[in-house]
């Protein structure tokens, strides 16, 4: 991107100076609104894969909130995630206020918090929600960035509405707004206005472009704030299908779609998906809830195109969706049942979740996760494979869990095995290894046979251990190395 560089004859000073007669001062006129937005700060600890019985480590961030009803500030997710203390400052006060995260989302970067004393809030006002603001329209995004300790307002135009992905979580995209204002740290979750109301919340910027930032636009908000009105987060819903443009004349042709710039091509149907045994690969969407979808994969929704999976996007588990599409050349037409779909969280990064793991006799189990794989790597093309398969090829029906041997701790029992560390577990004295819980069951079983065997995916030879010897080598191991216990297995931890 070119910079216009102004020669120093044509620069604009900006200073202060007494405001002419009858020109009303900006900040004084949105002086109420300017009170509600809030300060948040942080202190976190973030989970340590490579050693995930220890604490974790420690750090720490800012960003910016609003007041939306009595008690309720809304911000980022990425600006609470893993904090274990939360602090809210109000306009002007020093005073830092304890809070809480009632509500968080991970999957479209929004959160609900609410501070312990509400003494200090009451009058604020309310802000409210607008709709999705016109391209080249004027914004403001309010917040406070870091280098100091004063609000901040942003003035921007509306440059693109699109649907692209929330580097929060990495996998979940959503419709977005860019403007051409910066978004800085600690900006994120504040609220963009524009005409005195909220039509989005700060909330990520673009390395290679200066001066480029994004919004969460309202139809997210609202959804989010619908989906928490029981009391509980209940994610996304997803169609379960991928699918690709129809420009070629040729595919068209062959696939007997009409020349009259609609349909895509169905590439994938997710398995146990909303249209699992419906949908098939090379059938062509044509519509979705009555609306066109074109030749590459586009739809209107309120005067903007955006991409199909936009309906979806506004819709909760339970809701129906209508579906039309061709398959060989017969047009036909299905209501499906919308649906999360948890497996493809896998993708997903984890916050403030503890690390699960196994200890025993040496070696060290772990689920098979986004946040492990991106601390490990695996240079093995066989867990590659199968993590990026994990959805495509339905391995989830029989594993919940992709078990993981991730350490092999140096001992006289493990001197034979140093070359498992890496590898994914198939079996565990003959039982294939469903999940994490499944494989600590199996490895502290009360009746565990002479010799405990681990069979590993794509290797002949297992791994072999004495029975007897396993504790006395947990002990030792575990001394030695400083871990102080065998195993963490959440929520989901058995009664044995």
């Amino acid at each position: 991107m070119k910079k216009l560089l102004l020669p120093f004859g044509g620069a604009v000073l900006l200073c202060s100076g007494p405001l002419s007669m009858g020109q009303q001062d900006p900040a004084a006129a949105n002086a109420d609104i300017y009170k509600s937005v809030v300060r948040i700060e942080c202190a976190t600890q973030s989970a340590d894969y490579r050693t995930p019985w220890n604490s974790g480590r420690f750090g720490g961030g800012t960003g910016s909130g609003f007041m939306i009803g009595p008690n309720q500030f809304m911000t980022n997710a990425h600006v609470v995630s893993n904090a274990n203390r939360v602090l809210i400052t109000r306009r002007g006060s020093a005073q830092k206020h304890p809070a809480r995260v009632i509500h968080i989302a991970h999957d479209c970067d929004l959160a609900l918090l609410e501070v312990e004393d509400e003494a200090p809030f009451e009058g604020l006002k309310y802000l409210e929600f607008g709709d999705v603001p016109a391209l080249e329209s004027q914004v403001r995004a309010i917040g406070y960035p870091v280098g100091g300790d004063r609000i901040s307002v942003t003035r921007g135009v509306v440059s693109r509405i699109d649907f692209r992905p929330y580097a929060h979580s990495r996998v979940d995209s959503h419709l977005v707004v860019q403007i051409d204002a910066a978004i800085n740290p600690g900006n994120s979750g504040g609220p963009v206005l524009q005409d005195g109301k909220v039509v989005g919340v700060a909330f990520q910027g673009l390395r290679q472009a200066d001066n480029t930032g994004y919004m969460i636009p309202t139809p997210v908000i609202k959804r989010f704030l619908k989906d928490i009105g029981d009391g509980s987060y209940d994610k996304y819903v997803d169609l379960g299908i991928t699918e690709f443009p129809l420009f070629n004349p040729a595919m068209r042709k062959a696939l007997q779609v009409p020349e009259d710039g609609l349909g895509v091509m169905v590439a994938s149907v997710l398995p146990t998906g909303p249209c699992d045994g419906i949908m098939e690969p090379g059938d062509v969407l044509l519509s979705i809830d009555g609306k066109p979808v074109d030749n590459a994969g586009n739809i209107e929704v309120e005067g903007e195109k955006v991409v199909l999976h936009e309906v979806v996007e506004r819709k909760f588990a339970g809701d129906e969706v209508a579906l039309e599409f061709l398959r060989k050349g017969e047009k036909k037409a299905v209501t499906i049942t919308l649906k999360a779909f948890p497996h493809s969280r896998i993708y997903a990064v984890r916050y403030g979740e503890r690390p699960r793991f196994v200890f025993f006799a040496g070696l060290v189990f772990q689920p098979l996760d986004f946040n492990l794989y991106s601390t490990y790597g695996f240079d093995s093309p066989r867990v590659r494979k199968i993590f990026q398969n994990y959805v495509e090829d339905a391995i989830f029906k029989e594993r919940e869990d992709v078990v993981v041997i991730t350490r092999v701790e140096s001992d006289r029992l493990t001197s034979f095995i140093t070359g498992f560390k890496g590898t994914v577990v198939d079996e565990i004295n003959g039982e294939t290894v469903r999940n994490l819980n499944h494989a600590y069951e199996l490895l502290y079983a009360d009746d565990l046979p002479e010799f405990i065997t681990i069979k590993c995916n794509g290797l002949a030879r297992p791994i072999v251990i004495p029975a007897a010897e396993v504790d006395s080598a947990n002990k030792r191991i575990m001394k030695q190395n400083g871990i102080f216990r065998s195993h963490y297995l959440g929520e989901k931890q058995p009664a044995s």
